[in-house]
């Protein structure tokens, strides 16, 4: 339940600070007093959305905070649990808009993005505008109000799916029939250019390797005559060569080492020279010696080489990704042949998502017509109750989908525009207040007080079918008085039994029902308007119930006839 509300700034309110009670709380004021500003200050902490005219004038920002108890509210623990928000039986809803319009929301002091606020804000109460009973003339919200008597979000949950599913499809295999001539002509080409590729059959990183093989051949003559000329320097020509001289060198050092010492360091390290250059002759020599002139495969390397040069060149890529490249078109020949095997399934897929779609849609529909008539039968009474002695209320869930006997169409014989992710159904609210009227659409015969009191008997029972710690109704008594209103002050009482209920009211009858009372009234000193919230007192209650009995002018009459409201 709601236990607190604190707004600072907001509209032409400066600072207020509310604590509500349980059971049904009452808000009563002047016309233009700003009865509705709590409830706008709680949406708002609710997660509705914000505009730069709700910051008082000349203030920087709006601070809004509503205090819950959710004790008892498993689903609101369970939420708060799942989003890592910590609590202590309370949930704290905080709003912070500033004078450019910028909003930041918090839970628990938590910073968290305004559809969280939004969603925990559902589990915690439930809002019923001063305008919902003209919307219930629409078929859309028709049947929202139907589905949530019915209470089965599993059954919409799956039709969704399935009616997303089955767009899915069809919006593929629209894709894949528009592009078959274009994948045909791809495909084509692809073959051309996959074979040549698979006879010439390039290797992975053999490229490399061809290139290599390539510089070496090309250039094996002059590889042969200045390999042979480095040998003869290092150690083959008999006349000088480098190993016979390092050699002496060291040599000679080590004998003269023996006069000085020193010498014998720079021998060794001759000595060490010597053993690398040898190395290195032997390992020319057996380069030499290895050294291949044949003109068959210098000519098998050019070719292949060439070739490799030209296939690259051809298709845009450099010679090393050839390889690469080639396995990138095999995949785009395998991905259309893959499209043309999944075009061929796709009309058996969308038969078949059609057919589970229409599935669950016909346990949809079965469960709207058992709701609809139980919440017909409600409805009906609650009318009658509300001083609509002969009304009657009818809901009418027709699926256009079915056969003259309601027996539900196959999926061959169901028309692909009939889909929609809400099911089949047509639902309609049909009413008749007089005797002998016959039943017709809720805005042909019912006046706006019969439409009002027709939306409160919806929203109580639903409040009843839909339990919420909270529920707040916001002139929703608009068109109804004199006895009528007395059985709407009565209903809401009824429901405060088993929830938290806060109404803003003009009508007496309601008011003196609530076990708390707030008065709005607005004051202003020629330069400043500022609203205020006060909980009234017994007397005080007895003075307004007379006023909005009488009028400005209370009269000893006016003050008796509110004694004797607020003592029933």
């Amino acid at each position: 339940m709601l236990l607190q509300l604190n707004i600072q700034n907001f509209a032409i309110v400066r600072q207020l600070d509310i604590e509500w009670q349980g059971g049904m709380t009452t808000i009563t004021g002047e016309t233009g007093a700003g009865k509705s500003i709590a409830i706008d200050a709680l949406g708002l902490c609710l997660g509705d959305r914000a505009v730069t005219n709700v910051v008082r004038p000349n203030c920087k920002k709006a601070e809004l905070t509503a205090s819950f108890a959710i004790d008892n509210n498993a689903l609101a623990k369970q939420w708060l649990e799942q989003h890592d928000i910590s609590f202590d039986g309370e949930c704290i809803l905080r709003r912070v808009i500033s004078s450019e319009g910028r909003s930041r929301a918090y839970i628990n002091g938590s910073q968290v993005p305004l559809a969280q606020l939004k969603e925990v804000g559902q589990l915690l109460v439930n809002i019923h505008g001063q305008h919902d009973h003209q919307l219930i003339v629409k078929n859309t919200e028709q049947r929202r109000l139907l589905d949530s008597f019915a209470n089965h979000t599993n059954l919409l949950d799956d039709v969704k799916y399935y009616y997303q599913q089955w767009r899915a499809l069809v919006a593929e295999l629209k894709r894949l029939e528009e592009n078959q001539q274009q994948r045909e002509a791809q495909r084509q080409l692809l073959e051309y250019q996959v074979k040549e590729l698979d006879e010439f059959a390039l290797q992975d990183d053999e490229f490399s390797q061809l290139e290599h093989d390539f510089k070496r051949f090309s250039h094996s003559q002059h590889l042969l005559s200045e390999t042979l000329h480095t040998l003869q320097l290092l150690s083959e020509n008999e006349q000088f060569n480098a190993v016979d001289s390092i050699r002496k060198s060291a040599d000679s050092l080590a004998d003269l080492s023996e006069y000085d010492e020193s010498l014998k360091a720079i021998s060794d390290l001759l000595q060490e020279s010597l053993i690398q250059v040898e190395e290195a002759s032997n390992d020319l020599r057996h380069y030499h010696d290895r050294l291949e002139l044949d003109p068959e495969t210098y000519q098998m390397i050019e070719e292949r080489y060439s070739t490799a040069l030209q296939l690259a060149k051809k298709h845009q890529v450099a010679p090393e990704q050839l390889s690469h490249y080639h396995q990138e078109l095999v995949a785009q020949l395998n991905g259309i042949s893959s499209d043309e095997t999944r075009l061929a399934n796709m009309y058996s897929e969308i038969e078949k998502a059609k057919q589970n779609y229409l599935d669950v849609a016909n346990k949809l529909s079965l469960s709207r017509q058992k709701a609809a008539n139980g919440l017909s039968k409600r409805i009906t009474k609650s009318m009658r109750e509300l001083n609509m002695p002969h009304g009657n209320f009818t809901i009418a869930v027709n699926n256009p989908c079915a056969d003259a006997n309601q027996e539900p169409l196959t999926s061959q014989q169901l028309n692909d525009q009939a889909l929609s992710s809400h099911g089949l159904d047509d639902v309609s609210f049909l009413v008749s207040i007089n005797p002998g009227q016959a039943l017709e659409a809720m805005n042909k015969v019912a006046s706006g007080g019969e439409l009002s009191r027709i939306s409160l008997a919806m929203q109580v029972i639903l409040a009843e079918k839909v339990v919420s710690p909270a529920l707040i109704f916001d002139e929703v008594d608009v068109g109804i008085s004199g006895p009528t209103a007395a059985m709407v002050g009565a209903k809401l009482q009824e429901l405060a039994a088993s929830t938290q209920v806060i109404c803003v009211t003009h009508l007496p009858q309601v008011a003196c029902k609530g076990h708390q009372q707030l008065f709005v009234a607005k004051l202003t000193d020629g330069e400043h308007t500022e609203t205020t919230v006060t909980e009234l007192s017994e007397q005080g209650r007895v003075k307004e119930i007379a006023r909005l009995l009488a009028g400005d002018k209370i009269s000893e009459h006016s003050l008796a006839n509110a004694k004797e409201l607020l003592a029933s």
